[in-house]
């Protein structure tokens, strides 16, 4: 299936990856992330085993680039009972706590969710909606499968125009992960966000309300010095008042 989408002058069209993309493929991973994945995975990406991926090519390109990848995410589909252990199957007791099917707060044998793996875009063509156009991929054929109950992908705290896009095409922010990643002996901690499906319910994780907490702390505290600042530059008004009625 392929969809067309003119930007800046540009033709950018959405397809499946193929075999033939599998070179570019792992050249753009190696050119825009910091970890190296083994030949396997981009040859599961290229053949479709285990893995659904779609790219974004620009027609309007000429030198024989026209279907030369610009873009592309790459996902897979995991059993709601074998999420990753990397948090100790914390998305798994998760999903069974929160989503509700049929009225009745568990998890069936066949749920599914869909991980997002990579998501990328070439620098020249970045801030046109791709990215996001991908992700709507993602989203609107997992929710074709009626036992997917959610999309759920991680980000690195420190990219916050990821973030930033996660937020804004209506992902939950769910947990903070300490030391997800690792980037040459650095650590860096990741967000975990889901877009939840066929009507799963999630709620948010403390940490959320933790933020939400200390933002209503933090005002309260303003407001409270604001209001202690007031008071006292009264006083000091009112003692000096006073002061003057007792010299006269």
């Amino acid at each position: 299936m392929e969809n067309k989408k003119v930007s800046s002058k540009r033709e950018i069209k959405y397809r499946s990856i193929k075999p033939s993309d599998q070179h570019t493929l792992q050249h753009l991973h190696d050119q825009l992330f910091p970890i190296r994945y083994e030949s396997k995975f981009y040859q599961d990406v290229a053949e479709g085993r285990g893995i659904q991926s779609w790219g974004a090519v620009d027609t309007s390109r000429g030198d024989g680039q026209s279907d030369e990848l610009i873009g592309f995410v790459t996902t897979r589909i995991v059993p709601a009972g074998e999420v990753e252990v990397n948090y100790v199957n914390y998305l798994k007791h998760f999903m069974k706590k929160t989503v509700s099917i049929h009225g009745h707060e568990s998890a069936k044998s066949d749920e599914t969710l869909v991980h997002v793996l990579t998501l990328g875009v070439v620098e020249e063509y970045r801030h046109h909606g791709i990215a996001s156009d991908l992700l709507k991929k993602v989203i609107e054929n997992a929710s074709k499968t009626q036992s997917c109950r959610a999309v759920y992908l991680h980000s690195s705290c420190e990219n916050e125009a990821a973030v930033h896009l996660y937020k804004k095409m209506s992902f939950k922010l769910i947990r903070k992960l300490p030391k997800y990643y690792s980037f040459n002996g650095r650590y860096s901690d990741a967000y975990l966000f889901v877009y939840p499906l066929n009507g799963a319910r999630f709620h948010r994780w403390p940490f959320e309300v933790l933020i939400s907490s200390l933002s209503c702390v933090r005002s309260s505290s303003e407001s409270w010095r604001t209001r202690m600042k007031t008071d006292t530059s009264s006083q000091s008004r009112e003692s000096g008042t006073a002061q003057k009625n007792r010299g006269n």
